[in-house]
């Protein structure tokens, strides 16, 4: 597996991150990520349920491989128009208030208008209100200043703008020449890129794999169902590809690619992941394996949905998870190289 692949990863997160796509909202990231796939020359479809499914063929349809990463990511929703004309959010999936606290916001309307604004503290300014550094930062405490001359309720819904509507906030992508990509949302935009690099590798090297192999890219995962449906028939390993955790306690850093040995659901199967730490040795990917204290994966709702499969989770490290991440391209090369290996290519 060459570096060219990780090079090409990185370029489609680049594009990828670009397009909004909280829960929910991810209509446009999935036909974006349907027509990639596709143009690799893969048969690749949108689910019912929004997701991605695409078939890469292979030999064995008895022992078929699903690989899930997933496109959604995380965001608001406006859930009050405040008696200043700014808006109160709730979540979508686990964005934290106080990792998305002055950052640039988009408001997209039902009638297709988008608007601009930040997500403040109330009362945000220093030389104004002398407990600002004392104020729990919490959705309830905390809004959207629109970048409108809005004072009221009535002049923000003459906006277009109602209680429902998305909010999104800026990814802030950047990739610095030492090959680190930093950005919101690479969790797991990251892996989707990885995961169309692996789809490039197969059509260029002109590959049939020797099982049956699909990827399903899901778009409710942040939210707790996105790996529970479109599993295909005669699948008998599931792999999340998602972020590996980089954190204290965690041995892997961003260069790495992490096997997850077990996470806040509980262990993973231990012949896959077993498999997958010998298919990083064979590779020469330098890897690490970890338990995420705080953590669940698309494939774990796949079992939890009663599909009868062995399961398993790698990902590239990214360190701030649910924040302003960042990794780097060696984790997404290493990520490959185990894909590489665990199919035997």
């Amino acid at each position: 597996m060459i570096k060219e692949y990780a090079d090409y990863a990185i370029q489609k997160t680049v594009e990828i991150l670009a397009i909004d796509s909280p829960s929910g909202f991810t209509t446009e990231v999935a036909e974006w990520t349907q027509k990639e796939f596709a143009d690799l020359g893969f048969d690749a479809r949108i689910t019912n349920k929004g997701g991605i499914l695409v078939d890469f063929g292979g030999e064995d349809d008895n022992d078929g491989l699903f690989l899930e990463a997933h496109a959604d990511t995380l965001g608001g929703m406006v859930a009050e128009i405040k008696g200043n004309g700014r808006l109160k959010l709730t979540r979508l999936g686990g964005m934290s208030p106080n990792n998305g606290e002055a950052e640039n916001v988009k408001i997209y309307t039902r009638d297709g208008k988008i608007y601009e604004g930040t997500f403040q503290l109330n009362n945000a300014s220093y030389h104004v209100n002398g407990d600002v550094n004392n104020t729990l930062r919490s959705f309830d405490n905390m809004e959207v200043v629109i970048d409108e001359d809005v004072k009221n309720p009535t002049e923000t819904r003459k906006l277009g703008i109602e209680v429902g509507d998305i909010v999104c906030f800026d990814p802030r992508t950047r990739v610095t020449e030492s090959g680190y990509i930093k950005s919101r949302f690479l969790d797991d935009k990251l892996s989707v890129g990885i995961v169309l690099a692996f789809a490039k590798y197969i059509k260029d090297k002109n590959i049939t794999l020797k099982r049956r192999t699909y990827a399903h890219i899901t778009v409710y995962e942040e939210v707790g169902h996105g790996g529970s449906s479109s599993v295909p028939e005669g699948i008998t390993e599931a792999i999340s590809i998602d972020m590996g955790c980089v954190g204290d306690g965690i041995t892997c850093t961003e260069k790495q690619v992490s096997i997850c040995a077990k996470d806040s659901k509980g262990p993973y199967n231990y012949d896959v992941t077993t498999k997958l730490i010998n298919a990083a040795k064979r590779e020469g990917a330098d890897y690490a394996v970890d338990v995420y204290p705080f953590y669940s994966s698309d494939v774990e709702l796949t079992l939890s949905a009663g599909h009868d499969v062995r399961h398993g989770l790698i990902g590239a490290g990214v360190y701030a998870s649910h924040g302003y991440e960042r990794s780097h391209i060696d984790g997404a090369w290493n990520t490959l190289k185990v894909l590489k290996g665990y199919l035997e290519i």
